[in-house]
Order: structure tokens, then sequence, then C-alpha cells
């Protein structure tokens, strides 16, 4: 591979110390060094390959704190109900996927995207809307927040889904006039969607490709699985015999499945092979604010619907006792904890059970755990959307790692405003209060929720503008340089790969995304519109806008 010369540009490090620099030199894929163009050119070997920047700006490569890589590529074999305004929108939609696709009569029919906040209706749709889309295909429609959605009639007969279903902890299915409405959340959709047929694997891996492609097309060069299930082991093995990985992936197991899931990757535990690494386990404990399944310690606003009570907070997914034994479980097991939590009662916890679990610990020196102290592990706490201000001080003293789904303020501020009122929604992602009380936080996109738009991410956390245009808790702008942070030295830390990722300092991967303006003065509006050039892996060019 050689040596390789990056010059005339601007050059941010992310290394507080050395924020901007002249040059960098590589070599085999590390960085050699970086500073001025003089030194790095006489240090430089005369085979060195020059790599002009042409004015533009070089960042560390971006890093991807939370998404779903397997559900980024199904998205691309689904129909995209993205922007759907009404009930006719989506049955148009589907009916075109059908016929131009030519699926055939019984063929199962998997549609994502759609956003009831943003339906002319103001509800989802039930079962009978999507009968009228796909008469002779059983359909699923997965809700874009990805926890809640709807069967049509002839896929809830197909999984044998009746009124005397028995609903999993945690979930609900909608029944109304002892009549199934095809509607569900939580854990009662993650189950049948989970039951519906996979495609072809050789279909899969060319959704993988297209996956990665738009990953890289945002400046990402570490990406994330969010939730690896047994059911996407095979696909797993067919993905890293393939070859077809630039990325660097980091896969979070279903700690339900745990052992499966190790045994099937004992080779990829803390470690990448075929750019493959387990990086621990994933638990959910509530569910999504515009979806009003989040768990809150006060309730919602009053429902648009009518169907829930005045007191309705929301509900959690698991017992205190279960949360316990998880995090005792990857304590014992020395592996990094992720867990979903949107609303402050799930943060609570979170929180409570593991001081619980450390108290234990601490008490009794367990042999069976690598560690007694809290953050060995750097558990992670998915979205905090909600997480209180009172409940900080308690995220520090245990080294909780904050992944801020920052972007929902300007998705969903509006529809915050409504479910929490003014007040709380402007406290959601409180991501300035983190950083005054020296919390590590990153800053995520949950993809296929939304597009991995890293610099959307940064734009939605400096100026914290709802798509009607409100301010939404001003207080919690970041400043740049922070937000930069959060998507490189943050997004590596959160990984343990400090030392691999993150910043452009001697030692680390060659790892670069080149940006058309510096984000560092270009004005707080703007910032979103800068386009990403290319994507550099290891000084390997992976992805050039065309």
């Amino acid at each position: 591979m050689g040596q390789i010369l990056y010059y005339n540009g601007t050059i941010l490090t992310m290394e507080d110390q050395k924020p901007c620099v002249e040059a960098v030199l590589t070599e085999n894929g590390r960085i050699t060094d970086a500073g001025t163009y003089k030194d790095l050119l006489e240090r430089a070997g005369s085979q060195v390959r020059k790599g002009d920047l042409q004015g533009n700006v070089m960042v560390p490569g971006f890093i991807d704190p939370h998404s779903h890589f397997t559900a980024c590529a199904s998205n691309t074999m689904e129909v995209n109900l993205d922007g759907a305004e009404n009930f006719d929108t989506i049955i148009s939609r589907i009916q075109d996927f059908i016929r131009q696709r030519k699926i055939p009569e019984g063929q199962w029919v998997q549609a994502s995207g759609y956003d009831h906040n943003c339906l002319k209706e103001h509800t989802h749709p039930r079962r009978m809307v999507l009968d009228q889309a796909a008469p002779r295909n059983p359909l699923i429609m997965k809700h874009q927040s990805g926890h809640m959605g709807v069967l049509n009639t002839m896929a809830l007969n197909q999984l044998g889904i009746t009124p005397d279903t028995v609903c999993p902890q945690g979930g609900v299915i909608e029944i109304k006039d002892k009549t199934i409405t095809g509607y569900m959340e939580e854990a009662a959709f993650l189950k049948y969607q989970n039951q519906v047929p996979m495609p072809d694997k050789e279909e899969f891996l060319q959704a993988y490709s297209r996956a990665q492609e738009l990953y890289a097309s945002h400046g990402i060069t570490t990406v994330q699985e969010g939730l690896l299930s047994q059911r996407l082991l095979p696909l797993y093995g067919l993905l890293a015999g393939s070859g077809l990985l630039k990325l660097d992936l980091v896969a979070y197991g279903d700690i339900r499945e745990s052992k499966t899931v190790t045994e099937q990757l004992k080779d990829h535990i803390r470690i990448y092979k075929n750019h493959i690494k387990l990086g621990g386990y994933k638990m959910f404990l509530d569910g999504s604010p515009q979806g009003r399944t989040a768990w809150m310690r006060e309730p919602y606003e009053a429902d648009q619907e009518g169907g829930q009570p005045k007191d309705y907070r929301g509900y959690g997914t698991l017992q205190d006792e279960e949360v316990y034994a998880h995090i005792l479980k990857a304590e014992r097991e020395g592996m990094q904890l992720l867990a979903h939590c949107n609303g402050d009662m799930a943060c609570e916890q979170y929180l409570n059970q593991m001081e619980a679990v450390y108290g234990y610990l601490k008490k009794n020196e367990d042999p069976d755990c690598p560690a007694f102290y809290p953050g060995d592990i750097r558990p992670v706490m998915i979205h905090a959307q909600l997480l209180g201000l009172d409940q900080l001080k308690q995220v520090k003293r245990l080294k909780v790692i904050p992944s801020f789904f920052l972007a929902h303020v300007y998705h969903w501020g509006d529809v915050h405003i409504k479910n929490f009122g003014m007040e709380r929604a402007g406290r959601i992602s409180p991501a300035a209060s983190a950083l005054k009380e020296g919390i590590v936080f990153t800053l995520h996109q949950d993809s296929p929720v939304i597009r991995p738009d890293m610099m959307e991410t940064l734009w939605c956390a400096v100026n914290r503008r709802t798509k009607g245009g409100v301010v939404l808790g001003g207080t919690e702008r970041l400043p740049v340089w922070e937000a930069l942070k959060a998507i490189t030295v943050n997004g590596a830390y959160q990984y343990f790969e400090e030392d691999e990722k993150g910043s452009i300092v001697s030692g680390k991967m060659a790892d670069f995304a080149v940006l058309d303006k510096n984000p560092l003065s270009t004005e707080p509006d703007g910032i979103r519109d800068i386009k990403v050039l290319a994507t550099i892996k290891e000084d390997q060019l992976i992805w050039k806008r065309q």
C-alpha cells in the first residue's frame, strides 16, 4: 500500500491540543504523523503518493454509535413509505411495488417508514387499509420508529394471530370490539416481525452492499448492528465470508440469545475479523416517544386519539429483576451492554439496577466478574432522549455513556411538544448539560429510522430547531467542536477503540472523511448543507461523490 501524504486542505485532527494541521502522512493504512507539509514531505520516502485535498476539509472517519445495519439493508428491499401523507398514499405505494416487482400472490410483502404523526388521518392505519393495499399477499408494515406496525388479514392468519393470542410482556396487540385491528406495539410487533420469512441470502448480500454504500456516502467508516438476533446469524456467516465489508461493523447480540450469538461469533468477540466485531449485548427497556410508548415518570399530554387514560405514562418492557440479571451477566462476562432507554422512567430503571449490581459486586467481590467498579464495560444508554437533568449526576457516577438521538429535535420535535409540553420537550437530548457534567456522550441516527446523515445530526446539535421552526431547548445547543467530537473521538471511546480511531494522530487507522466545507467556520444554519466528497478506510478510497 505504501505511503500517502495528504495535503493542500484543512485537516481537523479532533485533538484538543493540536486541532488543525497542514498535512498527514500515512503508511499501510495507519497514520504515521500529522504536522506541517514541509516536515512530513522531508520524512516521507521517495515513493510517497500525494493525496491532494484540493482545498477541501479532512476529518477523522465518522463513527456511527448506534444503528441497525441489517435493517438498513432490508429497507432497500421493502416498500418505502417515508413521507407518506395519508392512507391513500400508503395504499398506492404498496400496490405499485407489488405490480412493478411482479410479486406473486401469496408471497410476503414488507413496507416501512410510515409515521402516523405525519398522516392526514393522524392515526395508524389498521388491517382493513392494508387489505386494500395487498388483498392477495401477506403484508407487514413497520412504523418509522421501528417500535410498532400493522399486519393485514392474510398476514395475521398466516402467523396464527387471533383475539385469543397471548400478548408478550411489554407489548400491545390492539383488539377492538373483540376483533384484531392488526396494529401492534413493542414486544408483540417484534415477535411477529421476526416470524416473517426472510429474503434469499444472495439477495440480502446485495442489500448489504447497498447499505454499506449509504453509510460510506455520509463519511462513516465504522457502523453498528444494534440488535443481532439469532435469526440474523446465518446472514452474518454469509457476510463474514463474502469479503464484501470495507467498513468496520460492531454488532450487539440480543442478550436473551447471548449463548447462541457468542457461540456463532466466538472468533469475533471484542476483536474484528473480516471487519466484524461482537461488541457486547443489547436490551430494550421501553419504546418510542413519538409513538407514545416511551416509559415516563410523569404522564403524557392528552392523547389526540382519546384511547389512553389521563395518567398514561407509556410502559417498560422488562421487570427490575430481569434488568438486574442482564446487567450482572454483562459484567460477569466483561461484555459491553447497550440499553434502549427513551423515557426518564426507563433511564431510572437502568441506572438504579446498575447501581444495585455494582453494589452487589463491590460487597461480594464476585470472582466471576472481571472487575468490581462502575465503567469497566462502558455501559451505553441508547437514545436517552428524556433523560432527566436530575439523573445526570448518577449517569456520571456510574460512567454510563448516553448516545443521544439528537436529530429527533428536528424530525419529531413538534410532536414532542404535543406529547410532553414545551418544558419537557425542550429538555430532550440534554447534550449541553451532559457536557457541563463532564459526561462522555455520542450522537446517532438509529438508521434506518432516519438516514445516517452525520451533517444533519451536527446541524441539529448546533441549532436545535424543529421542522416547524421552533428552537427546542436552546440552552442545550452544542458547540460545533463538541458535536464533532461526539461522532469521532467519543464514538471511538464508546467502542473501546480510542487508541485506533476517532482522531488524526500517529498510530491510528487512516480512516477519513473529506468535506467540501469546514464545519467550524460555516454558519450554523449552513452546516447540514456540507457535502461529504469522499470516504477513506485504512487509506483505501471506498466512496467518492460523482
